[in-house]
């Protein structure tokens, strides 16, 4: 699925592919939407190579979820009801079907992305306060949700919103977003000063942005 999508302010047409598969094509508003749909021909390899990968992950018993959680699979008997379990660290799912079966994957899932965002409204809030303080950028607010295709905003009213995903990868990428999120309290652009002031907290800003790239933000067990 391609969805075309005109911004205000935008110069260029830019190529991005969501978490569910769907292709956005952004172009400036007095662009002709034939344009957005050539352009999305045009790079039509591009696309194949980065949908390939791009499916539902299959969790599996013992997987980890974010930083603290492990996922466990427990017989059940015949006719008892598919059920998910958070406790302290782990997700206990219990069902007398096999843990393929696609009621039992769906279960499992939900319950991985309420961990998720309980480890993230921890982790995460605590971590952004630290660096607020730590780099003098006040924030109003803090608020985390599942985002489809970016790791996190920052409203002008400094209200810093982050993807409850995001607390799956490193540390150092981690910081990298908060920041990001910090400075645009100061800068509600990606202008010149607002990365120049991204390179002041983080001198390998540019290295991390290249290694964030490489994740998208879907549940990514391990």
């Amino acid at each position: 699925m391609v969805v075309l999508s005109k911004r205000r302010g935008a110069k260029n047409l830019r190529l991005s592919i969501l978490p569910n598969g769907t292709i956005r094509v952004s172009l400036p508003a007095w662009a002709p939407y034939q344009s957005a749909i050539s352009f999305a021909a045009n790079r039509a390899d591009w696309i194949r190579q980065h949908t390939s990968g791009l499916k539902t992950p299959s969790l599996q018993h013992g997987h980890r979820i974010g930083k603290s959680y492990r996922v466990k699979f427990i017989a059940a008997p015949s006719g008892q009801r598919t059920q998910a379990r958070l406790g302290i660290n782990s997700i206990t799912i219990t069902s007398p079907l096999d843990i393929s079966h696609t009621e039992v994957q769906a279960k499992a899932r939900r319950a991985a992305q309420r961990a998720l965002k309980k480890e993230a409204e921890m982790l995460l809030g605590s971590r952004l306060r630290q660096l607020s303080r730590q780099n003098k950028l006040p924030f109003r607010d803090f608020k985390v949700k599942k985002l489809s295709s970016r790791w996190g905003s920052c409203s002008s009213k400094g209200i810093i919103t982050l993807n409850y995903f995001l607390v799956q990868l490193p540390w150092e990428l981690i910081d990298y977003v908060i920041i990001h999120e910090l400075v645009h309290t100061r800068h509600l652009n990606h202008s010149r000063d607002f990365w120049a002031l991204m390179e002041e907290i983080l001198p390998d800003a540019k290295k991390r942005r290249r290694e964030i790239k490489k994740y998208r933000p879907i549940l990514q067990p391990s």
